[in-house]
């Protein structure tokens, strides 16, 4: 007798099918459109193979290309498997190593052969080319089971070094995936978790594009072998790939480093990995963000602290952050050095150990923890603008996005358990207020929800997260408006967390925001209050940021405004700029009125012409150009120009000109 099995779909139907069908099976019963739509299948929550038999009874739904977010993550990892076939067909010799799905595509690290050098962007095409022949082969992909000692007799048989030493770190009796592209003794061979589409047909060869080159260490290891690293980027059709392709020649030209030479922002230097050499100009964004921010704090019920670089290793490992954190971490003996012979300094080896601190929390917790406090001092909100260090790899920093010393906006709210709700929603308004007065309409909220390996048991994670939940919905920020998401799994180690993901103008995502909800820090750091029954009792700890790293949020704002920075926050707000040498002194005065005024300006008296001072001021990126000449001196009034205006100049007053410019220069919080 057949065994059947019940199968419930989306729409609330369930469906009988035999031992031994597939979702394909389940799709096929259902219609032939849905049959050659599937790309494969959720079953009980997890992403599967279309052609992976069901065990028994289950949950199935069908993903197709409608199905966007799954659809591309399946489809990227398709494409990484073929890249890595194509580059063992081209080169024989080569070892492959890992490829997973990214952002926007994917990537593959080879260790090339022995008898050439590295892979270079000169061989992308060839690789693309060899790419579309395997994905017109239609080549079946199939999951196979196999044991850890065949996977990695397997790998050590056909000279994959790479991945035999990798399989042999993974548990000892746990069956392992191992994925065939093609059939018979030709089939290309690799090692994954899954899922995979039915077959490389599935894939539309027309819709990827290998985009560069780089170097990358086996493991992330320098002490390791050097691979080459080749990336893709990959979508559903070639509507999607000729967009995002538009989309970043567009970042190209919006790039933070060729944006910040231009302007002459700031530089980076080799003898300073890392760290930000600040000039003039990008240190007056810099201050002004700052300064708008602190006002924001101090009308919220913020006090703002400072907190000192180093401490005591002791302080991080009772924080625990020794134990997570400690690779990335600077470490310094706690001595003066003596002076050896010849007058070299030397250490003695014997000393103790601080940290340059790689975030801002355990010095806060000191802050809180001096003197007794009472719950008439909850909620406690202390503030900093902390400078961290980490010890980022030098491969893995990218202009001011990625740095080893950063400045966080960074705050901690010490509160008991009946103010989480409120105080949750306290700071979503005032994150709200900071983006949007940033000129940053539109973001996503996404709530992490406990990880497998966490603190605290499972009924404060429940009454924690939803507190969170509880307030985002209050806030109202639980909406399609705000592509609210949560993340199973994803929270921190002591609770879960919000994270907002800004879109900026060319919409592209940026998690900035945080809020983390903490029970445990304060309970390895001490921290108590004496509550209503005069017993000590422990906060709840809310870490929280609107920015993040100000020096990565200052990327942002240069490549999501194109470096035409809104008046209030351009470092030069005004040029005044002479037409003929006769209008020098006028110019002068127009400055110094602006300037009493509150206005940043600038004035050019160089014996150059008016159209060759307009180009250039324009690609400084300053707003407003005055020009000024014999007829406007003897006029008292100026012409002028605003940067990016399709309207040539405007003719007025300097009484008016002034008067404008003053107040379209006030940052946004002191608005009347």
């Amino acid at each position: 007798m057949t065994t059947l099995f019940k199968i419930a779909l989306p729409d609330g139907s369930v469906r009988e099918m035999p031992e031994g069908s597939t979702p394909a099976d389940v799709a096929a019963a259902i219609g032939p459109g849905l049959a050659k739509a599937a790309l494969a299948a959720k079953v009980d929550g997890e992403l599967r193979d279309l052609n992976r038999p069901l065990e028994g009874d289950a949950r199935v739904e069908l993903v197709t290309s409608r199905d966007e977010k799954d659809a591309l993550e399946l489809v990227r990892h398709d494409f990484a498997h073929v890249l890595a076939e194509a580059v063992q067909n081209l080169f024989p010799g080569t070892q492959i190593t890992f490829g997973p799905a990214t952002e926007d595509g994917f990537y593959y690290d080879f260790a090339p052969p022995p008898d050439r050098g590295p892979f270079t962007e000169e061989d992308l095409p060839a690789i693309e080319e060899e790419m579309r022949r395997i994905i017109a082969a239609d080549e079946p992909l199939i999951r196979e089971v196999w044991t850890r000692d065949r996977v990695r007799d397997y790998f050590e048989k056909s000279g994959e070094a790479f991945k035999a030493e990798w399989v042999m770190e993974l548990p000892e009796g746990e069956p392992i995936t191992m994925y065939r592209s093609g059939e018979g003794d030709s089939a290309w061979m690799d090692l994954c978790r899954g899922p995979h589409l039915a077959s490389t047909g599935k894939l539309d060869p027309l819709s990827f594009k290998l985009t560069r080159v780089s170097g990358a260490y086996w493991r992330g290891d320098p002490r390791n072998p050097m691979l080459s690293r080749i990336y893709g980027t990959a979508w559903l059709n070639k509507k999607q790939l000729d967009a995002y392709l538009v989309r970043l020649e567009e970042a190209a030209k919006r790039d933070h480093r060729k944006i910040g030479q231009e302007m002459d922002l700031f530089h980076l230097q080799a003898e300073a990995h890392g760290s930000v050499f600040w000039h003039p100009n990008g240190w007056t964004i810099w201050r002004q963000l700052e300064a708008y921010l602190r006002r924001r704090l101090d009308k919220a019920g913020y006090q703002e602290i400072k907190t000192p670089q180093l401490m005591d290793l002791k302080v991080w490992e009772t924080s625990g952050h020794w134990e997570k954190f400690r690779e990335s971490m600077f470490v310094v003996p706690d001595e003066v050095p003596g002076t050896g012979e010849g007058d070299q300094s030397v250490l003695s080896g014997s000393a103790g150990l601080m940290a340059l601190k790689p975030m801002n929390c355990p010095a806060h917790v000191q802050v809180f923890r001096q003197g007794i406090k009472s719950y008439r001092d909850l909620p406690l909100r202390l503030a900093e603008f902390g400078s961290c260090h980490r010890n980022e790899p030098h491969g893995a920093l990218h202009g001011i996005m990625r740095v080893r010393q950063l400045t966080q906006d960074d705050a901690h709210i010490f509160c008991t358990d009946d103010q989480i709700v409120d105080e949750t929603k306290a700071f979503c308004a005032l994150l709200d207020t900071v983006y949007r007065e940033l000129g940053f309409e539109s973001y996503a909220v996404k709530l992490a929800l406990r990880p497998d390996l966490r603190a605290g048991d499972d009924a404060l994670w429940e009454r924690a997260e939803n507190d969170l939940r509880e307030a985002l919905r209050q806030a109202g920020l639980t909406g399609e408006r705000f592509d609210y998401e949560e993340l199973p799994g994803e929270g921190a180690f002591y609770g879960p967390k919000i994270e907002f993901h800004l879109t900026d103008a060319i919409g592209r995502a940026w998690q900035c925001g945080t809020l983390q909800l903490d029970y445990v820090l304060p309970e390895r750091l001490d921290a108590a209050y004496i509550a209503e029954d005069g017993q000590r009792h422990r906060p709840v700890m809310l870490h929280r940021a609107v920015l993040g790293s100000l020096e990565r949020f200052i990327g942002i704002l240069i490549e999501h405004h194109a470096g035409k920075f809104p008046l209030w926050l351009a470092p030069v707000q005004a040029v005044v700029a002479t037409i003929v040498s006769d209008a020098d002194g006028y110019a002068q005065e127009v400055a110094a009125d602006l300037g009493e005024a509150g206005v940043r300006v600038e004035t050019d008296l160089r014996n150059e012409t008016i159209n060759y001072k307009v180009r250039e001021h324009s690609l400084a990126k300053v707003p407003l150009l005055l020009v000024v000449g014999k007829r406007e001196a003897d006029e008292r009034s100026v012409a002028l120009r605003r940067l990016g205006s399709e309207e040539r100049q405007q003719m007025m007053s300097l009484e008016e000109a002034v008067a404008m410019i003053a107040a379209e220069a006030v940052p946004p919080d002191l608005r009347r």
